[in-house]
C-alpha cells in the first residue's frame, strides 16, 4: 500500500510532484511519446508496456511493463541483466499474477 488514502490521493499528488494527478499523467503521456518518437538515447532505459520474450522469467507474450531503450527509429529493446533481490523478484512474480487474474476476469466478461 502507497499510504495515500483514495480520498486525498488528489492533493497528495499534487504536494509530492507539484502536479495534478491528470497533469501528472499528461507529464508521463508526453515523456513516454517522447522516448519513443525520438528513442531514449545511449545508456538510458525507460519503463514501457510490452509483450514479454520471457525475459525476467515473465512468460513469453505476457504484457508487462519492462525496462526498455528505444532507438531512433522507434525500436524497443528489453534491458538485460539489471539487478534483482528477492523481494523485486517476488513482487514481479505477484504483479504477473495479478495480470492473469485481471485476464480471466476480463475474458469471462467476453
Amino acid at each position: 500500500s502507497s499510504g495515500i488514502n483514495a480520498e486525498y490521493g488528489g492533493a497528495a499528488v499534487i504536494k509530492a510532484r507539484g502536479l495534478s494527478s491528470a497533469m501528472s499523467a499528461a507529464k508521463a503521456i508526453g515523456d513516454h511519446t517522447r522516448d519513443w518518437w525520438f528513442g531514449t538515447g545511449e545508456g538510458v532505459f525507460t519503463s514501457m508496456g510490452v509483450p514479454s520474450d520471457g525475459s525476467y522469467n515473465i512468460p513469453a507474450g505476457v504484457m508487462y511493463s519492462f525496462p526498455v531503450a528505444i532507438d531512433s527509429a522507434g525500436k524497443y529493446t528489453i534491458v538485460q541483466g539489471l539487478p534483482q533481490d528477492d523481494f523485486s523478484t517476488e513482487k514481479m512474480m505477484a504483479t504477473y499474477h495479478e495480470l492473469l487474474d485481471e485476464a480471466t476476469v476480463a475474458a469471462s466478461l467476453a
